[in-house]
């Protein structure tokens, strides 16, 4: 898929398919996360792929919505310092699903302490936000409209809103 197409219709996706999401494209995710840039190079997350369904349940009562992570077929929760980096890092991950077809979600933690328990953390470690992802249930990909189709359909402030030439 072209880039600007793959940025201007994702959206994020809280209803998925019920079809597994196959191990390489699973390993693409992972790796668009990796490989994100980060200041002076330090990487700072790491990420925890939750497939036991009990950790899920656990999980999902720490987020804020969580049928996100109980309908979705693959799991990420990232444990970071947070920040930029971190943003890059799940934008990354979401486009490169994307890319493939597959939908996703960002997921708020609602209970830090929660989220830890769940994923057997240590104090020190925080849960910046659990990723899910699936195919989307309405079957829509980023191809079924053109990028203009796309951009007009959105619910944005008009771009002559938002920029100021100095």
């Amino acid at each position: 898929m072209d880039a600007f197409l793959a940025i201007v219709s994702k959206r994020d996706t809280r209803r998925y398919a019920d079809r597994a999401v196959p191990e390489e494209v699973e390993r693409r995710i992972l790796d668009a996360g990796r490989i994100s840039g980060s200041a002076r190079n330090r990487q700072p997350w790491r990420f925890l792929v939750v497939e036991s369904p009990g950790r899920r349940e656990q999980l999902a009562g720490a987020v804020y919505a969580g049928e996100n992570v109980r309908g979705a077929k693959f799991v990420v929760a990232i444990v970071s310092s947070g920040g930029l980096d971190t943003g890059r890092c799940m934008q990354n991950m979401m486009l490169a699903a994307w890319n493939e077809g597959v939908a996703s979600c960002p997921n708020g933690i609602a209970d830090a302490d929660a989220a830890r328990k769940a994923l057997d953390l240590g104090e020190d470690d925080q849960v910046t936000t659990v990723l899910t992802f699936g195919y989307p249930a309405h079957g829509r990909t980023g191809e079924s409209r053109t990028a203009e189709e796309w951009i007009e359909r959105a619910d944005r402030k008009p771009l002559d809103e938002l920029v100021e030439r100095l």
